[in-house]
């Protein structure tokens, strides 16, 4: 009999890994129909280093927001409310992950392949002309998440995984099928509905692994779906057809992106990448 669920797990581990009261807060001003920009601004303003991180993105090349922004009421305005909402999580959800078994995965390579992901998959959104870029940054940030949650709650069982899989995440999800009878995709798919966030989040990171599973949210799961591919690849030196021929099933979505695309995106990605981690990720990590 199985043991755990991918549910079961993140319903163990909640409590453990919450984000932030100041995600929650913001969330529930957004909700409310009456809400202004100085609403929101004086709920992000409670938290300064959060202020003081988002006014560092939204002013960074990478966003391309039009002019100067020197306050969060101004971030608003020019960003939008779910933009902004989407990288207020981005900048939370570092911090919440920090007491992870360090002999089972490097946290700094972690978000290394994390932020690789989430640059990746902005920028392939961008190709694709989807309006929403920054919720597919946010879903790259977030896709691997349900792994760092099997790390810690099913140590030994991860171990052997890891060891099986010869530390080759791409090799990894198969085992976890295998061994569990879910895979950390499924877990970070159920973590993100235990926060709840929007099925424009949640569904592309749960069906990242098969994108033709999404029921509403088909391209972004498959870009999510290539975007996590591409960054396994982000470090090694092999020419975009190389990659395109090691995915292991054609997606739709890498119909859409020849070989030239697929080059161009991992030159901007690697030209960018440096600056966005040190935006997003604590120097305890990324030191």
């Amino acid at each position: 009999m199985q043991e755990h669920t991918a549910e079961s797990l993140v319903h163990g581990a909640v409590k453990l890994y919450s984000l932030p009261d100041i995600y929650f807060q913001l969330k529930e001003k957004i909700e409310d129909p009456s809400h202004s920009a100085r609403d929101l601004g004086k709920v992000i303003a409670k938290d300064p280093a959060l202020s003081a991180r988002l006014l560092k993105v939204v002013n960074s090349a990478f966003f391309g927001f039009p002019a100067r922004i020197d306050n969060i009421p101004r971030a608003i305005t020019v960003v939008g409310v779910d933009d902004l909402h989407s990288l207020a999580l981005a900048t939370s959800v570092v911090d919440t992950f920090t007491d992870i078994p360090g002999d089972l995965v490097d946290m700094t390579d972690f978000w290394l392949r994390s932020v690789s992901c989430a640059v990746i998959a902005r920028l392939l959104a961008k190709k694709a002309a989807l309006l929403h870029h920054e919720s597919l940054f946010v879903a790259g940030m977030l896709h691997d998440l349900g792994t760092l949650i099997l790390y810690d709650r099913l140590p030994e069982q991860s171990r052997q995984i890891l060891q099986s899989a010869n530390n080759d995440r791409r090799l990894a999800s198969a085992l976890e099928r295998e061994m569990l009878g879910f895979t950390a995709a499924d877990v970070s798919g159920a973590l993100l509905k235990s926060w709840g966030l929007p099925e424009l989040l949640s569904e592309p990171v749960a069906c990242q692994l098969h994108p033709e599973q999404a029921e509403t949210y088909h391209l972004e799961a498959q870009l999510l779906h290539l975007a996590a591919w591409l960054s396994n690849f982000a470090s090694e030196s092999l020419s975009s057809e190389q990659i395109l021929k090691e995915m292991p099933v054609p997606q739709i979505a890498v119909e859409r992106f020849d070989a030239l695309a697929i080059e161009q995106v991992l030159a901007a990605a690697e030209e960018d990448f440096a600056e966005i981690f040190e935006m997003f990720v604590p120097h305890q990590f990324a030191s």
